[in-house]
């Protein structure tokens, strides 16, 4: 597989081990999202340190990410990116919709701030 998921308590990273997320990689991930969303992760975070190249495919994937996590009432992060990746997102203009943290620490550290601010709402 061109990723690993590791589920925690509060968050589900998925991190690459491959350099592409291209129309091959992509319905994999994109079928990730949605099977880990129907599991009850409303959190996800992608750690694309790895990635060097993305094509429409990914973007979409990671769409599909972004639009399963709203829905869910939830945060969907992006982390890592190489520099033509996040050309490409920029260029698309999706940075502007897309939450993008410069480490994987980072997302994770957004995301547990989050479910804090959360808690001490409902209390």
């Amino acid at each position: 597989m061109s990723f690993k998921t590791d589920q925690q308590d509060n968050y589900t990273l998925i991190k690459f081990s491959t350099v592409h997320l291209d129309a091959i990689v992509a319905p994999d991930l994109k079928s990730e999202i949605v099977l880990i969303s129907k599991q009850g992760a409303k959190n996800i975070l992608i750690d694309l340190e790895s990635v060097k190249y993305c094509d429409s495919s990914g973007l979409s994937a990671l769409l599909v990410g972004h639009r399963v996590c709203k829905e869910a009432n939830g945060i969907f992060i992006l982390s890592a990116l190489q520099p033509a990746v996040e050309k490409l997102i920029a260029i698309s203009q999706l940075d502007s919709i897309l939450n993008i943290k410069k480490t994987a620490q980072e997302a994770i550290d957004t995301v547990l701030v989050d479910n804090f601010e959360r808690n001490i709402g409902t209390e």
